[in-house]
């Protein structure tokens, strides 16, 4: 789907957990989804984040297992291999420019996620991540801090956004054709003031 608005793009911007592997992303693609990152706002401009890119298959095996996959998903322990990302981004704070990251990594991801669903593709931002694994992996300096991992590919699933049910619950679920439902709360359950 091509989104015609802003409004379009972010709801089809949901968290995809399986693509086509098949459909490979170049490094000149991440390095314009960094560079869109590059580009937007960070606490005092201070700018603290660093990056690494890959789309080579090997490596990205071995950021695959260092990923927590889908939490509300109990039966499923990630995609199988011709579903995983093709592309991951590991956005990290930099330690010799700042301690304090404050929320510069997730206006990365979701800018970077945006950018992505604007050229057709979809991802997905980790937070759980086994990060000793990962520093060992990547040969990740000391005084850089893995803060979230955006995996990326061609989506193969479809997302549902759905209004969130009576009983409140607001974990994400499957159907039987492998729908992806996600229950949001109401426009007027979160807006608590208004003048």
């Amino acid at each position: 789907m091509t989104p015609s608005s802003f409004k379009d793009l972010v709801k089809v911007n949901r968290s995809c957990r399986r693509f086509d592997n098949a459909v490979k992303i170049d490094k000149q693609i991440l390095k314009e989804l960094v560079d869109l990152a590059r580009n937007c706002a960070s606490a005092a401009n201070i700018q603290p984040l660093k990056y690494v890119i890959c789309c080579d298959e090997s490596k990205n095996e071995e950021i695959f297992s260092c990923l927590g996959w889908a939490a509300y998903l109990k039966d499923w322990k990630g995609p199988v291999k011709e579903e995983r990302p093709s592309a991951y981004i590991v956005i990290m704070g930099d330690h010799n420019i700042s301690d304090k990251f404050w929320c510069d990594h997730g206006i990365a991801a979701q800018t970077m996620l945006l950018g992505a669903r604007a050229m057709g593709l979809g991802g997905c931002m980790f937070g759980s991540i086994n990060i000793k694994k990962l520093k060992e992996y990547l040969n990740i300096k000391e005084h850089l801090e893995p803060k979230l991992i955006v995996a990326l590919g061609k989506p193969v699933e479809e997302i549902q956004i759905d209004e969130l049910n009576e009983d409140g619950d607001i974990k994400y679920w499957r159907d039987e054709k492998g729908v992806h439902h996600v229950p949001k709360r109401k426009l007027t359950d979160i807006i608590i003031g208004s003048w």
